[in-house]
Formats: C-alpha cells, sequence, structure tokens
C-alpha cells in the first residue's frame, strides 16, 4: 500500500504544478507583467531599506518574533512587548499563523518585507485583471499600475511589515468577486478579513452591507452580522483574556462616552484637522472623484471613521500604512463607476474614462516624487549602511538563544539568533545589553556608559563590556 502511495504522489505534485500553471496562463498577461514589475519595484525598495539598516518603528522585530514563535509551533509570544507578552492580546490577527511556513525557510526579517510585497503584487495583479476584463487592456493595466503606486501602499511598504499585508489581497478578492457578482466568493474572501485584524470587522459589516443593498442578497446581513460579532468578540472577550494587563490596550485611543455625550463637538473634532482633509483630497486625486459614483465606495467609511475620530493624530495623515486597505477599495470602486458610466444614457458618463484614466494615472506619476519610491532616484539609497559589518560582528558576539534588550533598529537583524526585548519595557535581567548611540530609541540622549546603564537599570546584576565599536557598546552579564 505505501509503494502504491509513493508512485502515486509524484502524479499528485506534477498535477498540482500543472494546475498552478494553468491558473497563471488564465491571466490577463499585461496585468501579470504589472503585477511583477510592482512587485519587484517593492521589493528593491525594501532591500535596499533593509540593507541601509532604516528601521522606521518596532512593528518589524515585533512580526519577525511573531513569525518565528509560530515556525516553531509555538504561541506567538513576543518578549519586545513585553516579557511574556502574547501578540493575540495586542491586536487580533490569528491569520498571521501563515507567516509561519515562510520564515522557517527563510528566518528573517527581510522575509517578511518581501512576503508583504509578494501579497501587496498579488493585488495589483487581481485589480488589473478586473480592470482589464471590464474595460480593456489599456485601461485596466493603467489602473492596475496606478494602484500598485498608489500612495496608500507606498507609505505601507515604507513603513515595513503590518498585519493589513493580507488584508490587501482579501479585499481586492472580496472586490473583484462582488463585481463580477459572485456574491457567494465575495463573501468568502471578506469574511477572512475578521481575522486580519480587529477593526476590520467593521469593514467586513459594511461589505455585507452593500452586498445586501445592491444584490438584493440576505447573505449580506449574515456577513455583517459575522464582522460585528468577530470585532465586538475580540475585542471584549478574546484580546482581553489574552493580554497581560486583561484588557484592550486600544480602548482609551477613541472617546465613545465623551462622543456620545457631546456629539456636536465630536463632529467638529472629526473636521478639525488639516491632515484629515490632505487625508480626504489625497483619495479624491488618486480616485479622480469618479469612484464616488460606486456604492463600493461605502466601504471606505468605517476605516476613515474610526481613524478620524481617535484621538491619535498618526492615525489622521497619510504616512504609515493606515491608508493601505483603502487603495483595493478605491480602485475597485472606479472601475466599478467607470463600467457603470460606460452603459449610462448620458454620453458625458460614457466617456468620463477618457479623462479620469489618464487624470488617475498622471497624479499617481506626479505624487511619486513625494512618495517613498523617489527614494529609489537617489544613488544613496543603494548603499548598505556604513556600520552593517560593525553590526554582524556585534551579532557574532551573541550566543544563540541569548538574551538582549536593545533599542528599535537593531530588533529585526537579532530576532532570529536571540530573544529579543526592547529597552522600553519592564524586562528581566538580559544576558547582554546593547547601546547604540545612533538608534533613535534613546530619544535625544543616549548612555555614555553602557555598564554603569546596565547594572543602574537592573540592581544586583554585574555586567561587563564585550564590545565597543562605531558607536556600539555591549555588555554581558556576569554570573
Amino acid at each position: 500500500m505505501s509503494a502504491q502511495h509513493s508512485m502515486h504522489r509524484p502524479s499528485f505534485i506534477a498535477e498540482g504544478l500543472r494546475s498552478t500553471g494553468s491558473a497563471f496562463r488564465r491571466q490577463p498577461p499585461a496585468a501579470l507583467i504589472t503585477a511583477l514589475a510592482i512587485t519587484v519595484i517593492y521589493t528593491v525598495f525594501s532591500v535596499a531599506q533593509w540593507n541601509r539598516m532604516d528601521t522606521p518603528s518596532w512593528d518589524l522585530g515585533i512580526f519577525t518574533q511573531l513569525a518565528k514563535a509560530y515556525a516553531g509551533f509555538d504561541a506567538p509570544i513576543v518578549p519586545i512587548k513585553g516579557d511574556g507578552f502574547n501578540l493575540l492580546g495586542d491586536h487580533f490577527h490569528p491569520l498571521l499563523v501563515l507567516l509561519g511556513p515562510a520564515y522557517a525557510f527563510f528566518p528573517s526579517g527581510l522575509t517578511l518585507l518581501v512576503l508583504q510585497n509578494i501579497l501587496i503584487g498579488a493585488s495589483v495583479l487581481v485589480i488589473a485583471r478586473l480592470g482589464i476584463r471590464r474595460l480593456g487592456t489599456i485601461t485596466g493595466t493603467c489602473l492596475g499600475a496606478a494602484y500598485g503606486l498608489s500612495w496608500g501602499l507606498q507609505t505601507a511598504v515604507a513603513a515595513q511589515f503590518h498585519e493589513i499585508a493580507f488584508a490587501i489581497l482579501l479585499l481586492a478578492l472580496a472586490l473583484e468577486a462582488m463585481i463580477d457578482r459572485r456574491v457567494r466568493a465575495a463573501v468568502v474572501w471578506a469574511g477572512l478579513l475578521v481575522f486580519v485584524k480587529e477593526d476590520l470587522g467593521l469593514t467586513v459589516a459594511a461589505i455585507g452591507l452593500v452586498i445586501a443593498w445592491r444584490y438584493r442578497d440576505r447573505i449580506g446581513l449574515w456577513l455583517a452580522a459575522w464582522g460585528l460579532g468577530w470585532m465586538l468578540l475580540s475585542v471584549a472577550v478574546i484580546l482581553p483574556l489574552l493580554n497581560s494587563g486583561g484588557q484592550y490596550d486600544y480602548s482609551d485611543r477613541i472617546d465613545v462616552r465623551g462622543m456620545l455625550a457631546d456629539p456636536v463637538g465630536a463632529l467638529v473634532t472629526i473636521f478639525s484637522a488639516s491632515a484629515k482633509y490632505e487625508t480626504v483630497w489625497l483619495l479624491l486625486l488618486a480616485g479622480g472623484f469618479l469612484f464616488l459614483r460606486s456604492p463600493l465606495t461605502l466601504i471606505m467609511v468605517p476605516t476613515l471613521a474610526w481613524r478620524f475620530v481617535a484621538e491619535n493624530p498618526v492615525y489622521w495623515g497619510t504616512e504609515w500604512h493606515y491608508s493601505a486597505v483603502l487603495m483595493p477599495v478605491l480602485f475597485a470602486a472606479l472601475i466599478d463607476a467607470i463600467d457603470t458610466s460606460r452603459r449610462s444614457e448620458r454620453r458625458w458618463m460614457r466617456a468620463a474614462d477618457a479623462a479620469v484614466v489618464p487624470a488617475v494615472t498622471v497624479v499617481a506619476l506626479l505624487l511619486l516624487p513625494s512618495q517613498p519610491l523617489a527614494a529609489l532616484a537617489d544613488p544613496e539609497t543603494y548603499r548598505q549602511s556604513e556600520r552593517w559589518e560593525t553590526a554582524q560582528r556585534l551579532m557574532d558576539q551573541l550566543p544563540a538563544g541569548a538574551t538582549v534588550e536593545t533599542g528599535v533598529v537593531l530588533m529585526p537583524y537579532l530576532v532570529p539568533h536571540t530573544e529579543v526585548f526592547w529597552l522600553g519595557s519592564e524586562n528581566p535581567p538580559p544576558d547582554f545589553l546593547i547601546v547604540d548611540n545612533q538608534d533613535w530609541s534613546w530619544g535625544t540622549t543616549h548612555p555614555e556608559d553602557a555598564v554603569a546603564h546596565a547594572e543602574e537599570t537592573y540592581p544586583g546584576e554585574s555586567y561587563e563590556l564585550v564590545f565597543q565599536d562605531d558607536g556600539y557598546q555591549v555588555v554581558r552579564r556576569i554570573g
């Protein structure tokens, strides 16, 4: 029997490869080329960023630590957030278990950056092929390229890995299915979004309501209930249960009671910051305004709403990764609007794409100099960090499995071989402590004497200097 199984296994694999090849051959060549080009461009950007040791936030270190845990079939314990901290108590993203296999084969923080770019590229393929099927090869390709180069995706790539990488592709697939009237497929793709991040439950609910309204299908109401249900369950039960503090850490970002007590004041707050106007204006420009004609635009409302009512200014503007999930919705809505306009009885509406598509493409290109990808035109972008070799020698001083406290910059580079703590958390005494005088984690000043700093931070412990070069100090715990 085992011999029979071994005989059939190669044919099974061959059949799978043939099916995969057939699926690729069915894709419009222009869509494949556009998706591949965008993936390559972003990967070049990410590799250059990695080699420069440009780490804009601690998120890459956090998600690398999570991927490492999943690759070892462990719970997503992330010491960077705190000793024994379960990252499923921070945000509800069980779908990130998919990072485990990729990390197991390529254990590096760079793996996550490349994977994010592949997911973005896959979403470009979906948007481009949708545009090509509905509007023609040239128009669809232009819109696919404009989507791939959109400011929301660029800022997400520059901010490095976040869970929204999975949401971008799922949204593109769900929206494509909606426009193609494959409602059941749309429900499946959209339904998975609740396992990417808790706030996406609101987006799922919006998708469900649009399905119920546009297609008069009751399954949309079930999808809306699914989205709201998982959001409430994750925020009220799952996240506090797994959180070390027994709470949802982001509940204070939106003052719900204050808004209910003073709805007029809340409304004024929503429209009170220039950063919010900039975000809306760039959305309108990127979509050529015409996307507003599609009911799919309503799917953007929950994300914009929670961002604009939040008290944290970081959520309001165009930086970071917060606008990335809006991009597939915007361009799918634009494709839908143009497709609808072409069937309009009004001549000026039928010809709208003649002006809108070139305008959207030109806007994407004109915005490039002010967006992260502009760095690719600067030769300095491709220069490896002057401290790269020093950092490699530093890391060679650290035994595999050692506990290391450090700032943000070195985190993703250290995670594969050590257990990393962030210097701002309350940590147990680490085996090694790194002081980096060029790491922005220290603020305006950094300790001149790493041994004194370590012994002051961890009273009763003794440390000795084992490495000092190029602005780095590494101390080791004695005993």
